[in-house]
C-alpha cells in the first residue's frame, strides 16, 4: 500500500514539475521591446492554449471503477471449483502515461515555434505596410533636424534684407527672390511634418532587422511547427502506461488488495505515418512558397522595390553632395569680396544652400536605413 502510494506521489510531482516550466524559447527567436511587440498577445494566446493542452499530458490520470465480476466459488469433495457467482469488485488508483511527458514537452515548444513564427510575420506585414516610405522615417528626422536649425537664420536674413530694400540697397526683386526661397524653405518644412506624422500612423519596423533575414526566420519557425505538429502526431501512436492502486473483492478474502500494471501499445497506423508526414510538411512549405498572394512573396516584391529606391538614391547622394560643396566653396569666396552685389546674392546662395543640406540629410539618412533592411553595401 505504501509503495503505490509513493509510486503515485512520485507521478503527481514529476507531472507538477513539468507544468511549471515550460520549455525554453529556442535559440535566435526573433524579439521586441514589450511597446512594440505586436504579436505579445498572439504569443499569450498560443501558450496559454499549449498549457491546457500540456497540462492533461503531463498529468497523471485518476480512475475508479465500481462492478460485478464472476470471482465466486464453492468447496466439494472434489476439491475447490469456480462456480462464477458475482462478486462486486472495487478498483481505483493512478495512471500515466510516460510518453506524455514527450507530448507536453512538443506541444510547449510548438507553441514557441507559433510565437516565433506570428513575430517574424508581423515585423514582415509592418514592413509591407510601410511600403516603399520604409527608411523614411529616420530620412524625415534628418531633414527637419537641418530645417529647424535653418530657418530662424533665414527669417533673420530676410529681415536684414527689408531693412537695406528701405534704406534703398537691395531692389523689389532682390527681395522677392529670397522671399520665394524662404516660402519654398518653409513648405518643404511643413511637408516634411506631415510625411512624418502620416508615417508614424503605421506600424514602424524597427531599423537594423533585414528584412531577407526575418523572412527566413518566418520560414523555419514556420516549418518548425509543422514538424511539431507531425512529431505530436506520430507520438499518439505510443502509449507506455503506468497503473497501480486499489483492487478489491467484496466478500472475497484477499491478503493484498493492491496491484500494479506496466502497458505497451502500440498503432500500426504509425508504419504509414513518417512518410504522410514528410508529405505534409513539404507541401506546407511549397504553399507558402507558392502563395502568389503570401507575406514571403509581398515581401520579395518590397525587396525589389527597395532596393532600386536605394540605388536611386545613392546616386541622388552623390550629386547633391557635389553641389553642396560647390555652393560652400563660392560662398567662401563672396565672403572675401564683401561688394554690394555679392552680398545682395550670398542671401539667395543661403536659402538654396539650405535647401541642398535638408536634401542631403534626407539622402543619407535614407540610404543609410536601407542598408540596414536590405543588408546593401554602397558601391
Amino acid at each position: 500500500m505504501r509503495m503505490t502510494v509513493t509510486c503515485g506521489a512520485l507521478l503527481s510531482l514529476a507531472a507538477r514539475l513539468a507544468l511549471a516550466q515550460p520549455a525554453p524559447p529556442p535559440a535566435g527567436e526573433l524579439t521586441s521591446p514589450s511597446r512594440e511587440d505586436r504579436a505579445a498577445g498572439y504569443c499569450d494566446f498560443v501558450r496559454g492554449v499549449g498549457s491546457a493542452e500540456a497540462a492533461l499530458e503531463l498529468a497523471p490520470e485518476l480512475f475508479g471503477a465500481f462492478g460485478v465480476v464472476n470471482a465466486g466459488e464453492a468447496s466439494s469433495g472434489a476439491g475447490t471449483t469456480p462456480l462464477g457467482e458475482p462478486t462486486p469488485r472495487v478498483t481505483a488508483g493512478l495512471m500515466y502515461d510516460l510518453v506524455g511527458i514527450y507530448r507536453g514537452r512538443a506541444i510547449h515548444k510548438r507553441a514557441e515555434a507559433d510565437c516565433r513564427r506570428q513575430r517574424a510575420m508581423v515585423v514582415l506585414e509592418s514592413a509591407i505596410r510601410q511600403g516603399s516610405g520604409l527608411g523614411e522615417q529616420a530620412a524625415l528626422e534628418a531633414r527637419a533636424r537641418v530645417l529647424e536649425e535653418a530657418l530662424p537664420h533665414a527669417e533673420a536674413l530676410l529681415t536684414s534684407l527689408r531693412n537695406d530694400m528701405k534704406q534703398g540697397l537691395v531692389t523689389l526683386e532682390e527681395l522677392n527672390a529670397v522671399q520665394v526661397r524662404l516660402d519654398g524653405l518653409r513648405q518643404l518644412s511643413s511637408n516634411t511634418q506631415i510625411a512624418r506624422e502620416r508615417l508614424a500612423a503605421r506600424p514602424r519596423v524597427q531599423e537594423g532587422q533585414r528584412l531577407e533575414s526575418v523572412l527566413n526566420e518566418l520560414r523555419a519557425a514556420d516549418d518548425q511547427l509543422e514538424a511539431y505538429h507531425g512529431a505530436l502526431r506520430s507520438s499518439r501512436a505510443w502509449r507506455v502506461s503506468v497503473r497501480g492502486g486499489y483492487d478489491k473483492l467484496i466478500d472475497v478474502d484477499q491478503d493484498l488488495p493492491l496491484f500494479g500494471q506496466l502497458t505497451l501499445s502500440y498503432n500500426l497506423g504509425h508504419l504509414w505515418l513518417g512518410s504522410a508526414n514528410a508529405r505534409a510538411r513539404e507541401g506546407r512549405r511549397r504553399a507558402t512558397l507558392d502563395d502568389v498572394s503570401g507575406v514571403p512573396q509581398r515581401v520579395n516584391e518590397l525587396v525589389a522595390e527597395l532596393r532600386t529606391v536605394h540605388r536611386t538614391e545613392e546616386g541622388r547622394l552623390r550629386e547633391v553632395s557635389t553641389l553642396v560643396s560647390d555652393l560652400e566653396a563660392q560662398l567662401q569666396s563672396m565672403d572675401a569680396l564683401q561688394t554690394r552685389e555679392i552680398r545682395r546674392f550670398r542671401g539667395y546662395l543661403m536659402m538654396e544652400l539650405t535647401r541642398l543640406r535638408a536634401e542631403q540629410a534626407y539622402l543619407r539618412a535614407h540610404v543609410e536605413s536601407l542598408q540596414s533592411f536590405l543588408g546593401a553595401r554602397s558601391p
